[in-house]
Order: C-alpha cells, then sequence, then structure tokens
C-alpha cells in the first residue's frame, strides 16, 4: 500500500529492467560492418551469436561492469543520494551473482526472482574511435522477467517508477511493465519511461506503446529516437507528439545539451564541452540526474542543467557508470559549487 499522507516515500527510485554484465571493447568500423552490427544501435542476439562475437573479439581485452539501462539509472539516482530499489531476474552464476553484490554494496535493494537455472545477460559494448557505442545483448534470463519479479509494495513506496524501453522487446517483461505501471498509476506513484535505443522504437514499437498506455509522467529520448517515434525529421514536430504521451519530456541532443517540454513549454539547456571517449551509458545517467534533481524540488530546467553536466562527466570516460558510487557525489558537489 501507498505511504500515509504525509510520510516520505521508502524509495526514491524503483527500477524495472534487464541485469547484464557489461563488456566493453574498443573497436573499428571496419569489425561493426564485417560483424553486420548496426552503428550506433543495439542488436539482441541469442547465445550463439554472442559466443561468436566474443570468439571474435579474443585478442581484444574487455573492461568488465556490472550493467542494463535502468540499472545505471537507479545506480545515479542511490549515488546522488536518493534511496533505490531495482527488479530484474538474473540467473544463481556468476554473472548475476557479480550484478547484485554491485548492487547491494552500492546500497540499492534488489528485487526478483533469482533463480539458479540459465544464464544471466551479457552485453558486448563495442566503442568505436568517435565514442560511439554500438551494442549487442544477449539477455539470458533477463529474457524471462515477468510479473513475478515485481514487488507491489516497493513499487507502491516509491516516489518514482522508472523502466527502460528495452523490456518491449520481451513478451513478459512487457507484461511486467504494463503491471508496473498500472499499480504505480493506482498508489500515485510518478511513472518514467525511457526509449532507450532506436531499435525498440523501430522494432518493438507496440511493446512500447503498450508499456506507455495513457501516458506516463515522464518521457527520456533521444534526438533520434524521438524522431523515429514521429515519422518525421523535425524535432518541433516530433515534441508536440511526445508531449501527449508525457507532461514531462527530456529529449538529449548529445554535445548540444538537451530539449525539456514541461507542461507544454520547450526550454532548450546547452551541454557541457568535454572530450567524449564513450557515449555508454549517457542516456542512462542523465535520467538519473533529472529524476534525482526533480525529486529534490529542482524545476524541470534546472534538472535538466544537472543531467547535462552528469552526462558530460560520463561520457568522458569509459563505461556507463562512475568508477565508484562516492564519485556521484562528488560530481553533485562540481555542479554546485560552478564545475
Amino acid at each position: 500500500m501507498a505511504p500515509s499522507p504525509g510520510a516520505p516515500p521508502a524509495y526514491d527510485i524503483c527500477g524495472i529492467g534487464n541485469a547484464l554484465m557489461d563488456l566493453e571493447y574498443a573497436v573499428d568500423d571496419v569489425f561493426l560492418r564485417d560483424s553486420k552490427l548496426v552503428k550506433g544501435h543495439m542488436t539482441l542476439v541469442d547465445e550463439d551469436r554472442m559466443d561468436a562475437l566474443m570468439a571474435s573479439l579474443s585478442d581484444h581485452e574487455p573492461r568488465h561492469r556490472s550493467g542494463g539501462s535502468a540499472a545505471n539509472t537507479v545506480f545515479a539516482v542511490r549515488g546522488f543520494g536518493g534511496r533505490g530499489a531495482y527488479s530484474c531476474r538474473v540467473a544463481q552464476d556468476r554473472v548475476g551473482l557479480r550484478f547484485l553484490d554491485d548492487m547491494r554494496r552500492a546500497g540499492i535493494d534488489t528485487i526478483g526472482n533469482h533463480r539458479g537455472d540459465g544464464k544471466s545477460g551479457r552485453c558486448l559494448t563495442l566503442v568505436t574511435d568517435d565514442a560511439e557505442r554500438t551494442m549487442t545483448t544477449f539477455l539470458g534470463v533477463s529474457e524471462n522477467l515477468s510479473i513475478d519479479d515485481l514487488d507491489d509494495a516497493v513499487i507502491a513506496k516509491s516516489a518514482h517508477l522508472y523502466m527502460e524501453g528495452y523490456l518491449a522487446s520481451s513478451t513478459s517483461g512487457c507484461a511486467a511493465a504494463v503491471r508496473a505501471r498500472e499499480l504505480a498509476e493506482s498508489e500515485r506513484v510518478a511513472v518514467n519511461v525511457s526509449f532507450s535505443d532506436p531499435s525498440m522504437v523501430s522494432a518493438f514499437r507496440d511493446g512500447l506503446q503498450r508499456m506507455l498506455g495513457n501516458g506516463v509522467a515522464q518521457l527520456f529520448c533521444n534526438e533520434e529516437e524521438a524522431l523515429l517515434w514521429a515519422g518525421t525529421d523535425r524535432l518541433d514536430v516530433a515534441v508536440v507528439e511526445l508531449a501527449d504521451i508525457a507532461p514531462f519530456v527530456n529529449v538529449t541532443l548529445g554535445a548540444r545539451g538537451s530539449l525539456v517540454v514541461a507542461k507544454g513549454k520547450r526550454t532548450l539547456t546547452p551541454g557541457h564541452s568535454t572530450e567524449v571517449v564513450d557515449t555508454t551509458g549517457a542516456g542512462d545517467m542523465y535520467a538519473g540526474a533529472v529524476v534525482y534533481a526533480r525529486g529534490e524540488g529542482a524545476d524541470p530546467a534546472d534538472a535538466a542543467r544537472f543531467a547535462n553536466f552528469a552526462a558530460a562527466e560520463v561520457v568522458a570516460k569509459h563505461g556507463a557508470r562512475l568508477d565508484g558510487i562516492d564519485d556521484y557525489a562528488a560530481l553533485k558537489r562540481r555542479f554546485r559549487t560552478g564545475g
């Protein structure tokens, strides 16, 4: 049941999404072309295809880190000082146990059906010299995330429910997202959805539409996803359609910053100059910063300014997260003191 009137939520954010181990490799465009991968997009693969790709990268040394889009966002909220919970599914294997340990050591409560059968998910993040990330994902048991992995009480006791668009690719995951949204709506919990990747918009639009229902409180997407969703090459046209989905829409624009649409009012917030090393996780960090800042009372434009700053920090390093949970608090202090 929802917190009693006047009582603070137990969690600032409850995320639902995939639990993955990220393996990051430095590659060139030739490798992407030879592997028939679409640059800048995420491609779902089966275990055999994943193993074949990893074999072709056997002479490369990867970086390992727990990942998953919504997990990265919850991690950011927690790092900035919020309270987080995460619903996911992992196997009883090394990858799954490490994922859970990383989340719990950060102070994030993990929820879900952690079964011993199957394999936990993995994501190959392939970064080219221009810092663009291309991903191939084997979901493993994450593909079977379902309503059984939800905790109704945790959702009801949260200020925000955050769901990644990648759930649209799984029948059971999409059903879980719909159930979570309906519960959140009944308990007046703010529902946040991210489109996550252009491939979700182009290949799994029906699933995204089911996740969105009759609308949500907050929508996150990047410019390419916004244009794909609206079927236009004009962002000003696209945001009109997006504003019908949510009263608050944040569209990330890369180095140009982000466009905020708050109850019809549009504000372009500039980006921060940085040397881009790896764009992996930029959108996840951005969303986490917005959710945290809004929870602290920031208006939509100011929350986006903090999010632009945070995203610029994560793209200046390798990986989707900062190196440690304490680094998020340090980032927040730098922003508040003018960088």
